[in-house]
């Protein structure tokens, strides 16, 4: 099938919108726990919100922007699942790819160096949830990637993850933490759909009809799931002694 045949925003622009705005609301969660965890004395403290940061940037901000986005997507004239098992795995490469950069900034002692590899292991998180979760669709066909749009998408992911990086570290203030939290929103959108442009749909009908899950009777766990976590991850900001996201400006 011709690569303009498909559609990515077959509901209008509301999904982009929608995908960029919980990206950012994600993103500003995990860097707020970020802060915390480096402003914390001791390993188990730092350690602890290393991890509720990772459930915020990789889960939220990441893997539900990612499901959001996808709602958009559409073969016209063909049935569109998904993997349940390869979709939630998805999730947890976005956690735990994305724990594992931010604990390079949190738990030990910050340089350039160990900065670059937190970005580089956050953009390469983003990344591979977004092919991953790629993989989990089912139809009568296949899909494949133009090599440069893909490259492109994995070097938009790490630069924007970087820079939403030294932000939060480097820069002090609310206002520079608001700033981090927009970019890594357009690090996550930026590269989504970068690499939704890389897609290429080829249909054979001959193929047996899919199995799997439609997109949208995932929607109600899935945001049951990422709500819960998002109050759990802001009562926990808010009810507790410092102020995650800086001194004001």
């Amino acid at each position: 099938m011709d690569h303009d045949s498909m559609q990515h925003f077959s509901d209008g622009l509301s999904t982009l919108v929608l995908a960029y705005v919980v990206s950012v609301v994600g993103s500003l969660i995990g860097l707020a726990c970020m802060a915390r965890a480096q402003a914390e004395p001791s390993r188990a403290a730092k350690a602890r919100w290393t991890v509720f940061g990772a459930f915020a940037i990789g889960g939220v901000g990441i893997w539900l922007m990612h499901f959001i986005a996808m709602l958009g997507f559409d073969v016209p004239g063909v049935v569109v699942k998904y993997s349940v098992p390869l979709t939630a795995l998805s999730a947890v490469v976005a956690i735990a790819v994305v724990g594992a950069g931010l604990s390079l900034v949190t738990l030990v002692r910050f340089t350039r160096m160990r900065l670059l590899i937190a970005g580089l292991l956050a953009g390469l998180g983003v990344a591979g949830m977004h092919y991953l979760g790629m993989s989990a669709i089912r139809f009568r066909g296949g899909i494949s990637y133009a090599p440069a749009l893909v490259a492109l998408s994995v070097l938009i992911a790490v630069v924007a993850a970087t820079a939403a990086f030294w932000f939060t570290l480097v820069v002090k203030t609310a206002l520079a933490r608001i700033a981090a939290g927009l970019i890594m929103g357009v690090a996550v959108t930026g590269m989504h759909y970068t690499g939704m442009a890389a897609v290429r749909v080829d249909v054979d009908p001959t193929i047996a009809a899919p199995l799997g899950t439609a997109a949208f009777d995932l929607v109600f766990p899935v945001f049951v799931t990422s709500a819960l976590v998002v109050a759990a991850l802001l009562w926990l900001l808010f009810t507790s002694d410092d102020d995650a996201l800086g001194e004001p400006v």
